[in-house]
């Protein structure tokens, strides 16, 4: 079954999610990637106003290529998330609710997801063009000098997501190494 689900993200929206769920997401996200997550803590720990506020948002770890002429947004394929492994925890202390990346996460993270009942969503690595035509409008909103990994206002309808760690920790890549080791094992027990 695919859950649908609009921003804000509310609690109840993140506790009925769970590792593996299929989401369609429509509504506000934010672009950022490691150089715009850097700027970010910056200001925080400078007592400075953030660009958006971040209290049940999501972060798209993404820097898409330039839109071509007539669209609105480039090719925005997801962003390894370790990247940004540093700063997550802090923004998740101010309510962010939500994070699309891919790849592993480090355990301080999956910690953090569940402290502040947050969850990681996996978009499709590869998938950049396909999308990049989920997004209905797209405004730089801070950082513009850092060109693709400047800070993004986007609108999105039915952006195709999958659940990788829940709220409560359980981690999608974890269960899934498991399952093959259990797989694999079993394969050649009796050899």
């Amino acid at each position: 079954m695919i859950k649908h689900l609009t921003t804000p993200l509310i609690s109840q929206d993140v506790e009925s999610l769970n590792a593996g769920d299929q989401v369609l997401l429509s509504g506000v996200i934010y672009t950022a990637r490691d150089a715009a997550h850097k700027r970010l803590i910056e200001l925080i720990e400078n007592g400075k106003t953030l660009p958006f506020d971040v209290k049940d948002q999501i972060i798209y770890y993404v820097g898409p290529t330039p839109a071509k002429p007539g669209t609105i947004f480039g090719s925005g394929g997801p962003t390894t998330a370790g990247r940004m492994d540093a700063y997550a925890p802090k923004l998740m202390s101010l309510g962010l609710k939500g994070m699309i990346g891919k790849g592993y996460r480090q355990d301080s993270v999956k910690k953090a997801i569940q402290d502040y009942q947050a969850v990681y969503f996996g978009a499709v690595g590869g998938a950049g063009a396909y999308i990049s035509q989920c997004i209905q409008s797209c405004e730089v909103i801070a950082f513009d000098d850092l060109g693709p990994e400047a800070i993004r206002r986007l609108v999105v309808k039915d952006l195709p997501l999958t659940v990788i760690i829940d709220s409560q920790g359980h981690d999608l890549y974890e269960r899934g190494r498991a399952q093959y080791l259990k797989e694999h094992h079993n394969d050649h027990s009796g050899l």
